[in-house]
Formats: structure tokens, sequence, C-alpha cells
């Protein structure tokens, strides 16, 4: 009874003791007369369109750890001086370097016809050209049974089903498993090479590219291949016809060492408080299919154009907002862990992390994974944001982003700007992400998004490590 007393009594002070928080102006006058004007303008600005314009079509594809990405830091630096941010540079980080080179892949049983396909990140090429029978497998799972040198010789195909559009992107994760983990037991049962359902959610001859796992620190012996999903869909059919199949196929794909990336650190310096750090970013890189507009460059304009939005403040939010252009994200988060490493000894000043990187379309959400205290900061900032048509959701969601990860791992707070992902995987990666699938209305969305509720959280005295 004693300790029932003693949980009821710490039960009520909790509650009473926010509800005393809650009392309290977590967002004055001021700072919401702040917030709503930067969204004005935002709405009104060209800012982002210029900024994913001039990325995509100056630099255009950026591999990880190509010379193309090279040239997208250097601008990224460029950009930042132009737009006034107090300090600008570059950290650089070493990587392996893949190269997708030249590819061809046509059906030649039971007729001769070209497919459409693109080698996954981490394949390697053929040692010669392949002209082998194909194996059929119905999803990943079949693949997954299959014994040891049962395949010796011949070619798998894993099929699956073509990705569902959704606003969440709902079904990504699993359909994945065939890219990332597919070739592991190809190669286990003695394949030549492996074949792919792209894992996308179009209806257009355009494969998904990708990184696929690597086995502890091993990466495919075989090349590895995504075709289209109409492609896919014809091989399916001719299967289920009981037309013997059989592929040539000839990559060129492969390993060619190591090579300098690196990040692009870009801050507003905070006027009260500039050891503490909200960083918001997205990714420098892209596959070389498209252009990289929708992934990421996209998101590079969106929070580079919603921070030099609030530099144009008559003065600066009391934290540092620092933005950051990931390199090599699509290659294995490279630069969020070169990040989290060069950084580990100051993480406890980062009092918040976000990333844009899923797409342009408007921004519907808001979550976060902060303390319950510094929840009502973001409740309050969810009440400004909701004219832009964001509503707030969960309010103990871990992420941020993926370049976020390996921050929030080691206890960074997060919040996340949930984005329309409806279209989302009918571009990412493939040769369709181009600038012209971007709406400057939900872009300036987005950059209103952003704006309003980084500065004010950089503005705010609230504590959000949970």
């Amino acid at each position: 009874m004693q300790q029932l007393k003693r949980l009821t009594i710490g039960a009520v002070l909790s509650i009473f003791s926010v509800q005393i928080l809650a009392a309290q102006v977590l967002i004055t006058k001021e700072q919401k007369q702040n917030a709503t004007q930067l969204m004005q303008t935002a709405l009104k600005s060209d800012l982002g369109m210029e900024i994913v314009t001039s990325l995509t079509t100056e630099i255009g594809p950026r591999l990880g750890g190509s010379e193309a990405e090279k040239r997208a830091r250097n601008w990224g630096l460029k950009l930042g001086e132009r737009l006034g941010f107090d300090t600008t540079k570059i950290e650089e980080f070493t990587m392996p370097f893949w190269d997708r080179g030249h590819l061809h892949i046509s059906l030649t049983s039971p007729y001769q016809q070209d497919l459409y396909g693109t080698a996954l990140g981490g394949a390697a090429p053929t040692k010669e050209t392949i002209n082998a029978n194909v194996v059929y497998f119905r999803d990943i799972h079949a693949l997954t049974e299959v014994k040891d040198n049962s395949l010796t010789g011949k070619v798998a195909f894993i099929d699956g089903d073509m990705m569902v559009k959704s606003q969440t992107g709902a079904g990504y994760g699993q359909a994945n498993q065939r890219r990332r983990i597919g070739w592991q037991h190809a190669q286990r049962a003695g394949a030549s090479a492996l074949v792919v359902r792209s894992v996308g959610s179009d209806s257009h001859r355009f494969p998904h590219s990708g990184m696929m796992s690597s086995d502890g620190d091993k990466w495919a012996d075989i090349p590895v291949i995504a075709i289209s999903n109409p492609d896919a869909d014809h091989l399916r059919r001719l299967h289920n016809l009981g037309k013997p199949l059989a592929i040539s196929l000839h990559s060129e794909s492969k390993w060619k060492g190591e090579v300098s990336s690196g990040n692009v650190i870009l801050d507003l310096i905070g006027s009260e408080k500039p050891e503490e750090i909200v960083l918001i970013g997205g990714h420098l890189d892209s596959w070389d299919l498209g252009t990289g507009a929708v992934d990421d460059g996209a998101g590079i304009a969106i929070t580079t154009a919603a921070a030099a939005l609030i530099a144009k403040l008559p003065k600066r939010p009391k934290r540092t907002i620092r933005v950051v252009m990931f390199g090599a994200e699509e290659v294995g988060l490279l630069g969020a862990f070169a990040y989290a490493k060069q950084h580990e000894a100051n993480l406890k000043n980062h009092v918040l992390a976000t990333e844009s990187d899923f797409g342009a379309q408007t921004i519907w959400q808001l979550v976060s994974n902060v303390n319950p205290k510094a929840t009502l900061l973001i409740d309050e900032i969810a009440k400004i944001l909701s004219p832009l048509g964001i509503v707030r959701g969960g309010s103990d969601v871990a992420g941020g982003g993926p370049d976020i990860i390996p921050m929030a791992a080691k206890g960074v707070p997060t919040i996340r700007l949930n984005q329309n992902g409806r279209d989302y995987f009918d571009l990412h990666h493939t040769p369709d992400d181009t600038l012209d699938k971007i709406n400057p209305n939900e872009l300036a969305q987005n950059i209103a998004a952003y704006a309003a509720s980084i500065y004010l959280i950089a503005d705010s005295e609230v504590e959000l490590k949970p």
C-alpha cells in the first residue's frame, strides 16, 4: 500500500510538472510572428527551385565517390558562401568506389528480346558474356531455400510484386530484400548471375538501381542486375506458359579502389548558444541513371533554402543551425557514419537532427522523438505549421531520416517532417529522377515548414534530449 501511495504521488507530481510547463510560454509572440513570416516568404520564394535546378543542371548525376560528387561538394561550398552562411567547409573521408560500367542484357529463349536492366551497387562484372538458362523464383523466400551449388551454370531470377503506391512508402523494406540479400543465396547456390525485379512502384521500363548489402566484409562475386517491372512481368508470363527461359548478359560494373568523398558543412552561428547545434540536411550524392532531382537534390534545396531564409532575419536564432550536405549516402550512409565519428565528442551538443530525403511532394505530418517536456514545444510548432496542411503525428517516433540514423543511435533527438511519398518509388534510383518531376509550389511548402520549425527550435531554450 505504501509503495502504491509513493507511485501515485510520483505520477501526480509528474503530471503537475508537465502542466506547469504547458502553462509557460514555449513560443513567444515575436517568435511566432517570425515563424509565420518565414512561411509566407518561403511560399513566395523561388530559391529552392533555383538551388535544385543549379545542382541537377550544372553538376548532373553524382555517384558517391565520383568526380561529379567532388564537383558537387565545391558547388555546395560556393552556394553556402553566396547565401550568407557564417562558416562553410568540407569534411573529407575515404570510401571504396564502385562504378556501373556498360551493361547489355537480353532474352535469348524462347526468342530474342532486349531487356531493360541496370547493375546493382556492389555487383561484380562478368568475366565473359554469360549465356545461360534462367531458373525462376517467385520471391526472395523461394531463393533462400535453394541448396548449395544447385544453380551452377544457371542464372537465378527473383520475381516478386510491384510495390503498391502509398503515402508512406510502405512495402519498400520488404520488397528491397531481393535487392539487398538475394545475391548471397544465388552465389551460395553457384549461380552465374542474379537478375531481380526492380524495387519500385512504376510501370515504366526504367529499372531501379540501389546498393546491395555486404555479407560481413564480402561483396558479390557475381553480376547482379535489376530489370524493369514490365520486363519482369514479361518473364513471369513466359514462365507461367512453361516456356524455357535463357538470357545473354554482359556487365562491366566493378570496384575501383579507395577514393575521397566528403560532407559539406554550412553553419549559421547561434547568437546566444553557439555551441548548441540544430542539424538539418540532405544527401548530395545520387545514383547515376537520372540527375538526382527527387533523390536527393530536393532535400538539399529544401534544407539549404530554409536556413538561408532564416539567415535573413534581423537576428540569428539562439542556437547554431547547421546544414549538412551528406556525401555517399546511396552507397551505405558513408557520409553519415563519417560525420557521427568525426563529431563524436561533440554530439552531446547536437540538440536536434533531421533530414529531407523522401522526394519533393508536400509535407503532411510532423513526428518527433524528444523528451516529454520538449514534446509540448513540438506540439506548439505543429499548430503553427497547420496552415500548411501539416498534422501532428507520433511523439515517440525514432528516425529523422537515413543520414540521421548514426547520430540518433548515439542519443541525438530527432523530428521528421514526413512528405507525401506516393510517387517517390516511381522515380528514385531510376532514369526518371529528373528536375521536371518537382512541383515548385510543393517544394516551397517544404521549405516553409522547415524554415518555421527549425527557426523555432533553434531559438528555443527547451532541452530536447529524451
